[in-house]
């Protein structure tokens, strides 16, 4: 690391060191996520390099042409489209993609930066609710940009990052269910500590009061994300003769579930249960039947958080917040409801709701 390494002309190196009382050679260890530092002077470090607004000038040479995104896990459908839409884009700007697994839903685990600040990739997209401030403060300060993938609703107002409009597409989605004369309709949301679930459970109770119908909450259940839990609470909710005619799950491997708890419970879908699913993965058109679903945008995401990564720096831009559209896509897993308790609502199976954000 040289001393002309700087800041905008506003602090070098050498004055970082002298103010935290340690020698150059540990300020560079530090800015290169080196571990022979302690922790506290890591941490004084740290804040003095963030305190005094100190960027690692970007140089061409110093950078790898790569874009490393990084999951708390690997092996989801969804994940697979937000890999593609990163590779797109990264793709078109001669770029190579790196996936990095680390961490839980909330934060990538503290091991994952001194791997990527070795790296030095082009930027970093993070499927993540949000970034704890020590690993902010290091990748600004080794002038590595990130952008969050924020399925999980709102991060941090200086963190650049893309999601998508989960109120409204709970409400799409609901909507459509009392549309069709759906009275007790279920919902399966994700983990009840995540946004994004509780925006979609928000959306679901606004469609449920716009149909001047209470939301029974012994329909509510937290799931999460997947098919076991779909499953799981699908088999609870059709238990006994007071079961939903619907059942909105709040993602697509969710609905799968409850389909198979359908078929388990001698339930023909969607004659004797709709069911609407939440984010329209490729295999949603492929269940049986096919599954009514919000589309998610997640290779749009992708691809928007990239673009933020690679658009040439501007000192005077501040953190952005990206949110795009979602839509009901409709398909056959969905009917009108012609129990006793069907109302004469308009609406039809064929009926879409566009989303705006």
């Amino acid at each position: 690391m040289r001393e002309d390494d700087e800041a905008s002309g506003r602090v070098t190196l050498a004055e970082v060191a002298k103010e935290a009382g340690v020698s150059m050679p540990t300020v560079s260890k530090v800015l290169n996520g080196r571990s022979d530092v302690s922790r506290t002077t890591r941490a004084k470090v740290e804040r003095l390099l963030d305190a005094h607004g100190y960027r690692r000038r970007s140089q061409a040479g110093s950078r790898s042409p790569l874009v490393e995104i990084v999951f708390h896990e690997l092996d989801s459908i969804w994940a697979m489209e937000l890999i593609r839409g990163v590779e797109n884009v990264a793709r078109e700007n001669r770029a190579t993609v790196v996936l990095t697994e680390s961490g839980t839903r909330h934060t990538p685990a503290p091991e994952w930066l001194p791997g990527v600040l070795q790296r030095r990739p082009l930027g970093v997209v993070l499927v993540f609710s949000a970034l704890p401030e020590d690993i902010k403060r290091q990748l600004r300060a080794a002038a590595i940009p990130f952008v969050v993938i924020d399925p999980a609703g709102d991060p941090d107002p200086d963190v650049p990052s893309v999601g998508s409009a989960n109120w409204a597409g709970g409400l799409a989605a609901t909507r459509h269910l009392t549309d069709l004369g759906h009275r007790r309709v279920a919902i399966i949301t994700g983990p009840e500590d995540m946004l994004c679930s509780l925006a979609r459970l928000d959306g679901y109770r606004s469609a449920m009061a716009m149909a001047g119908l209470e939301a029974d909450p012994r329909l509510t259940r937290f799931g999460d994300f997947h098919v076991q839990g779909g499953f799981e609470h699908a088999m609870e909710l059709l238990e006994g003769p007071d079961r939903p005619t619907a059942v909105f799950a709040g993602s697509d491997l969710q609905a799968l579930g409850v389909l198979e708890a359908a078929r388990l419970k001698g339930l023909r879908v969607p004659e004797d249960l709709s069911v609407v699913g939440y984010d329209d993965v490729p295999l949603a058109q492929w269940s049986s039947p096919p599954l009514t679903t919000v589309h998610q945008p997640l290779r749009h995401m992708a691809e928007e958080a990239v673009r933020m990564l690679l658009r040439p720096d501007d000192p005077g831009t501040a953190a952005q917040r990206i949110e795009l559209a979602t839509h009901l896509v409709t398909r056959q897993s969905t009917a009108r409801y012609t129990g006793r308790e069907a109302t004469d609502r308009p609406g039809n199976a064929e009926s879409a709701h566009p989303i705006g954000n």
